[in-house]
């Protein structure tokens, strides 16, 4: 559970965050929509313990990462994942080598041993594989597609099974047949990894498809997380918005990704 209380953070003259408060329960995707530039990515930041708030508490399974120093920081994040805009990955490296990159630079926790070429090998196989990438291991990112290096870092999360994903704008930029392909993995992600997820977008039907629960980020808070049929009925000007870009039912967009 991550429980997020009374942040404010400013940068400069402005305000960004204004005392947002938040309960995301545990093993349940939150999307956060709302405009580009209003904080949504500065929110993820806190988050991860990359950005300090100003003031305000974020508790993630009872530890307050707004307390933790530099140690203590990197071991918290250690249960973290995060899918950036750009998927960063190293240009320097193969595929293979960047899925296995977190494996290769931490002991396995369970023997607190280092784990073999042949273990990394393997668990970066099965993280490929159930990204629809097999036979790329040996590729460039350059090589790549925008959806295909979106879906190499989806493996990199995969390969090390944190229990909190955070997705920055996971679809900007893709065409909408790739963008659902994305909006199918952040589910199967999700289910195969079982744990809490944030995904900050300005895309509805990626909300509605991988949501649990929706929030509008405006004025610095985050205001009406519901579910998504009952989030869509605020009246709220840019709900209202949201819902004239609809073209179909938001209650069938998650049997797309289940039943296909």
């Amino acid at each position: 559970m991550i429980e997020i209380t009374d942040i404010y953070k400013t940068f400069g003259q402005q305000v960004v965050l204004k005392g947002l408060s938040i309960t995301i329960p545990e093993g349940k995707t939150l999307v956060i929509l709302g405009r580009s530039g209003v904080g949504k990515s500065v929110l993820l930041k806190h988050i991860m313990g990359l950005t300090k708030p100003d003031s305000g508490t974020i508790v993630i399974d009872g530890l307050d990462i707004t307390k933790l120093k530099n140690r203590e920081l990197e071991k918290a994040r250690l249960s973290m994942g995060m899918l950036f805009q750009g998927a960063a990955l190293f240009d320097s490296m193969n595929i293979e080598d960047n899925v296995g990159f977190y494996l290769s630079q931490h002991p396995n926790p369970e023997t607190g041993l280092p784990y073999s070429a042949l273990e990394i090998s393997e668990k970066v196989k099965k993280a490929l594989a159930m990204v629809g990438l097999c036979g790329t291991e040996k590729k460039n990112p350059s090589e790549l597609s925008g959806g295909m290096r979106k879906r190499a870092a989806l493996a990199r999360l995969i390969v090390y099974r944190p229990k909190l994903v955070l997705y920055d704008d996971p679809t900007t930029g893709l065409d909408p047949i790739t963008s659902m392909q994305i909006n199918q993995l952040i589910c199967q992600t999700q289910k195969e990894l079982n744990a809490t997820s944030v995904v900050v977008t300005h895309d509805l039907t990626s909300a509605l498809v991988v949501g649990d629960y929706l929030a509008l980020h405006h004025e610095g808070r985050l205001m009406f997380m519901n579910e998504p049929t009952e989030f869509l009925k605020q009246n709220h000007p840019i709900i209202e918005f949201f819902r004239k870009t609809l073209d179909q039912d938001p209650n069938t967009l998650k049997e797309v990704i289940w039943h296909e």
